[in-house]
């Protein structure tokens, strides 16, 4: 393959919309509630989040490589790993991948600087949370991704949900409000969901090189209660910012994104082989990318009303 395609691989490229949306709620909620747009901001804001994701998703890669995780991955029977794959196989090597995840640190950190020049220095703070949250997730001393106590799933809400939701609001207006937060949560725990559903297709393995998720801590049976529960609390976040009026009234609309996942649900078992979790995983990620663009869009049809 050429550099461009291993590239899109090894950075897991094509989960990008879950960090893209929440950047697109948080610059729509500007331009709804203060009649704020600045396209150029935006820009420069998607360019240091898409830097940032893709940062953490290789730096999550790069040490779930060097503590043994991707090894015990492929050891262990019937095993999904949701890593890419091309340090454990040696497609790549350590070195190369190493200076490609820090080349996207230094894309997102320029972004940053760039943007606190014009909007204010709490650009660099919510910056400065969302890169030390994705490297100590599984960075040493650290590595709270790997304790088990429900870290990794506050990580997640706060680094694609509330962090890239306020941020580019604040970007946009050089404001902090409530607003983008409760805005957050919905399209924020469907994607916490997401990463807590992916821990099912491996959670062996995980439990064989001592890192302890959710899913391994509590057993397969628990943990599939929680996914039910953060599911359905994902929604009525949903409906709860429509109370709030955060969203418009159309954007429950956004709650029949609901359906195939609970479907997918009703198939599983208390307990499940691995594959049988690959459904799930492709339901969240449908649920989250349908869902929060019919979000997106009620926004921008809101914004269209209030100029006629």
């Amino acid at each position: 393959m050429n550099n461009w395609t291993l590239f899109m691989k090894l950075s897991r490229f094509r989960v990008i919309p879950v960090m893209v949306i929440p950047v697109l709620l948080g610059g729509l909620g500007a331009l709804v509630w203060n009649d704020t747009f600045h396209p150029w901001l935006f820009v420069v804001t998607i360019i240091g989040a898409v830097a940032a994701h893709l940062f953490s998703n290789m730096i999550n890669d790069l040490w779930d490589f060097r503590n043994g995780i991707d090894t015990a991955a492929k050891e262990t029977a019937s095993t999904i790993s949701t890593n890419s794959g091309f340090l454990a196989n040696g497609t790549i090597k350590e070195r190369t991948f190493s200076l490609v995840t820090w080349g996207l640190f230094a894309i997102a950190l320029v972004s940053g600087v760039v943007l606190s020049l014009f909007s204010g220095w709490l650009v660099l703070l919510f910056g400065a949370l969302g890169g030390l949250i994705a490297y100590f997730y599984v960075a040493p001393p650290i590595k709270f991704g790997y304790r088990g106590k429900g870290y990794s799933e506050i990580a997640i809400l706060l680094s694609f949900g509330i962090l890239p939701t306020l941020g580019s609001y604040y970007v946009q207006t050089s404001q902090v409000d409530f607003r983008p937060i409760i805005l957050s949560l919905p399209i924020g725990l469907l994607t916490t969901l997401i990463l807590f559903n992916h821990h099912f297709l491996h959670w062996r393995a995980d439990q064989s090189a001592g890192k302890k998720t959710l899913v391994v801590v509590w057993g397969e049976r628990r943990a599939l209660w929680f996914s039910k529960a953060l599911f359905a609390l994902s929604y009525i976040a949903l409906i709860v910012c429509v109370i709030a009026g955060v969203f418009p009234y159309y954007a429950l609309l956004a709650l029949l994104s609901a359906i195939p996942i609970y479907r997918v649900y009703t198939l599983l078992k208390a307990e499940n082989p691995s594959p049988a979790y690959l459904p799930l995983m492709g339901a969240s990620v449908k649920a989250s990318t349908r869902g929060g663009v019919i979000m997106m869009l009620s926004l921008i049809v809101q914004a269209i009303i209030q100029r006629l």
